[in-house]
């Protein structure tokens, strides 16, 4: 029998207030917590996955290198670098930058409503993306990704254009020197 994941469900403050099942919570956009992990290398490039196209939603869609949602108990970091690895095949030091809240409706009538822990690493080595989560991968500068996020949105997933106009200090590999 399979079992079916659990995801956190979560009041305005991202205090916890109980379980769901996942496919459901999305269904009915019930507000969750959740995880994305944002991966740079020494050459100032971002790493993006492509979302298998059998994912539950937003397959063959550009987005950051890893997202998912913690389990029952689990904290969103140890959730990030449980993923990480699941995902893509390597793990790297992550950092939490902040928190993005957003609800989007998508394809297969789901919902997402979540508040976003969200991380970012240093990778400079190998890849090797899970073939039932990623189809493809690549690196690319922050320009080209805005550039071509602007000029066809529908290759990128929601959330993934809502954190490239986040303007977080450190949505790049080395953060700016302060004056």
């Amino acid at each position: 029998m399979e079992m079916l994941e659990k995801v956190i469900l979560i009041d305005d403050y991202d205090r916890e207030i109980g379980t769901g099942e996942k496919h459901e919570v999305h269904k009915q956009g019930s507000l969750h917590r959740a995880f994305s992990v944002i991966v740079w290398d020494s050459a100032d490039r971002l790493l993006l996955q492509k979302r298998h196209t059998s994912k539950y939603h937003s397959g063959g869609l550009w987005t950051n290198a890893c997202c998912g949602h913690p389990r029952p108990g689990e904290d969103s970091a140890a959730a990030a670098s449980r993923r990480l690895p699941q995902e893509m095949g390597f793990l790297c030091p992550l950092e939490a930058i902040g928190t993005i809240r957003y609800r989007a409706e998508l394809d297969h009538d789901m919902i997402e409503h979540e508040i976003v822990h969200v991380f970012h690493g240093i990778h400079d080595g190998s890849i090797v993306p899970n073939p039932d989560e990623a189809e493809d991968y690549r690196w690319a500068s922050l320009q080209d990704v805005q550039a071509d996020a602007l000029a066809a949105p529908e290759r990128y997933t929601a959330w993934f254009g809502k954190y490239l106009k986040a303007k977080w200090p450190v949505m790049r590999a080395v953060p700016e020197k302060s004056n």
